[in-house]
């Protein structure tokens, strides 16, 4: 009877221990925008707070909570944010905790630090007595609040329930793509908006240095490099063929002959607009002169032949 009881006892063992793996998280402390150790098999069970716009995980062994579109955890006096459930996760100060997410009553968190024993578990810890005085005198009245006037909760992001595993995006470019199609909530609390846009503006530079590999770089390079010929050579075109449009208009406009060159000097101040194609055709109205010329010149000759053939004829009369 001894022996069953013993294994029995074991078997029991085994399957809490199996069954409380499935919700076992282990937390560490990490970098901004990095990994704190979180390891979630599947997206947790989330209850909502009564009577605040908060959200927690019952069966998570963590300070895990949802407000506002992000994901909050609290572990060793740090709170940290992220869009997903498994991160990566960035610090988030005491000062930029929302005020909400401080108001959470001190029941709801799963692994409470050691400092919280003694205070009530149905108000938010005392935060100015963990902070200090001046944290509480720059977040003065952040437990002053009208519970009926609290905004209702965001909608949860169960569209990442399908990304367990493997599956699960760890890139954060991946991370925004998936939220902006398949979750359309725009945060209202001014802190979490401001969080956003920090964290955005934090991955760009990295996210382009990561688009630009060195591949990319040398290739712009090379890019660079073959578009400066070829612009240095439609610079230079144009000046090549200046010369040789300058050395037509001076080849029309050379005179062919002195006698040309007086009619031409005569017909440029009876015209009002010389031109090179005015010139070419003044050259064929002098040439017509001379031919005309020539046509008389011709004509007289017969004649002279003429009078010549008559005057033989009167001395062979006589």
């Amino acid at each position: 009877m001894l022996k069953i009881r013993h294994v029995l006892i074991v078997l029991g063992l085994l399957l809490s221990s199996a069954a409380s793996a499935e919700v076992q998280v282990s937390i560490g402390i990490g970098f901004p925008n990095a990994s704190i150790g979180i390891n979630l098999p599947a997206y947790p069970q989330l209850v909502r707070v009564p009577g605040y716009p908060v959200y927690y995980a019952p069966r998570l062994a963590a300070n895990f909570f949802f407000y506002d579109s992000l994901f909050w955890v609290y572990q060793d006096d740090n709170w940290y944010a992220s869009s997903w459930y498994n991160g990566p996760w960035g610090m988030v100060g005491p000062e930029a905790v929302p005020v909400y997410v401080l108001r959470i009553p001190v029941r709801y968190y799963r692994q409470p630090p050691p400092y919280f024993r003694g205070w009530r578990p149905d108000a938010p810890p005392r935060w100015g007595n963990h902070w200090g005085h001046d944290w509480e005198q720059r977040r003065s009245g952040w437990d002053k609040w009208n519970r009926r006037a609290a905004p209702a909760p965001a909608p949860l992001p169960v569209y990442q329930k399908q990304y367990s595993g493997d599956r699960y995006p760890h890139q954060v470019e991946r991370q925004r793509e998936l939220q902006q199609q398949r979750y359309r909530y725009q945060p209202r609390d001014p802190v979490v908006r401001q969080h956003y846009q920090e964290r955005a503006e934090q991955r760009a530079p990295a996210q382009q240095e990561r688009l630009r590999g060195p591949e990319d770089r040398g290739s712009r390079q090379q890019d660079i490099q073959r578009s400066m010929p070829r612009q240095q050579d439609d610079r230079a075109t144009p000046r090549s063929q200046s010369p040789q449009r300058g050395g037509e208009d001076v080849q029309r406009s050379a005179p062919a002959s002195p006698r040309q060159e007086r009619q031409e000097v005569q017909d440029r101040r009876q015209s009002s607009q010389p031109g090179a194609d005015q010139r070419e055709q003044q050259m064929p109205r002098s040439q017509g002169r001379e031919e005309r010329q020539q046509g008389k010149d011709a004509a007289r000759e017969p004649k002279r032949g003429q009078g010549q053939e008559r005057e033989r004829g009167r001395d062979r009369n006589e």
